[in-house]
């Protein structure tokens, strides 16, 4: 018996051993970037559209705060705890200031620290990870122009604190592999047109759309075979609409009905854009580029 019982406690150490191996981050090395020339112009309208700073905001009760500046520190509450974005400003002390372009593709795509360690799933990266290289970077180089905020990270509230994070931390490895997670490239549909194409690679990747309004499946993963037809909201309160069938359901006219709505939201009567969840994704869509918006509203009125 005793040795059944040691056999037994050799093979779960073995496996918890080769699980902990196997979560190890795999960052790509430096080496991995081809040479690229930063284009500061298209990183603030990628910037706009994955929402950087909707997400990075100052906590609401710091009154010194500069709120266009994504300093970090809004909580951000979900069933597994409550998370708190972090300081992007450049500044090189408590922001992203000092870190290297091939640190910030693997944050960005990979979902890993500069400090080797893995993200947590509430920062988007399983969206990101369709981006280009070349646009991620033109992100970075625009955000190397904001005003440094030396502002401290303050770290999530989780059930029994450190510990559980330590070891969640690294067991994210083994969810991004059950979750399917790995390097993957926006291929465009050569049977659409460019704006469709366009509008894909916004809402898949920067736009991250699907991290709200697809359901999740066992891994909590995002559940592709029902693509943007909402679900539970990941916050745990209540549930986010699809963005399927819009026109069939009667939401929008056609595509130039939806980009208007986005453009201008709740000002001219489209009901729900402006306030809730999508608030602060309507004001961003807002500033963007009136093809990017065109293009958007081409992808997701498509989609039946």
């Amino acid at each position: 018996m005793k040795r059944v019982l040691g056999a037994g406690i050799m093979a779960g150490g073995l496996a918890a051993a080769a699980g902990w191996v196997v979560a190890a981050p795999d960052p790509l090395p430096a080496s991995a970037l081809k040479a690229h020339t930063a284009n500061i112009e298209n990183g603030k309208r990628l910037y706009t559209a994955a929402g950087c700073l909707s997400c990075h905001l100052p906590a609401k009760d710091n009154k010194q705060a500069d709120m266009s500046l994504p300093s970090g520190g809004r909580v951000l509450k979900t069933p597994a705890g409550a998370f708190y974005p972090p300081n992007i400003t450049p500044d090189a002390n408590t922001g992203i200031g000092g870190w290297s372009d091939i640190q910030f593709i693997n944050a960005v795509k990979r979902g890993i620290s500069p400090q080797g360690r893995h993200y947590l799933p509430a920062f988007p990266y399983t969206s990101y990870a369709r981006m280009s290289d070349g646009d991620v970077l033109d992100i970075k180089a625009y955000m190397d122009t904001l005003t440094p905020v030396q502002a401290e990270n303050i770290s999530p509230d989780l059930p029994l604190g450190l510990p559980v994070e330590t070891v969640m931390r690294r067991g994210l490895g083994i969810w991004k592999i059950a979750a399917g997670f790995g390097p993957v490239t926006f291929v465009k549909d050569a049977s659409k047109d460019d704006a469709w194409n366009l509008g894909a690679y916004l809402v898949q990747g920067p736009g991250h759309c699907g991290e709200c309004h697809t359901p999740r499946n066992w891994a909590m993963a995002m559940d592709t075979s029902n693509w943007l037809a909402g679900g539970p909201h990941p916050e745990g309160d209540g549930k986010v609409p699809s963005l399927r069938e819009l026109k069939s359901r009667g939401r929008f006219k056609d595509a130039k009905d939806l980009a208007t709505g986005l453009e201008f939201g709740e000002t001219l009567g489209y009901d729900k854009m402006s306030s809730g969840g999508m608030g602060a994704v309507q004001t961003n869509m807002s500033k963007l580029p009136a093809e990017d918006r065109a293009a958007i509203a081409t992808y997701i009125m498509s989609l039946e």
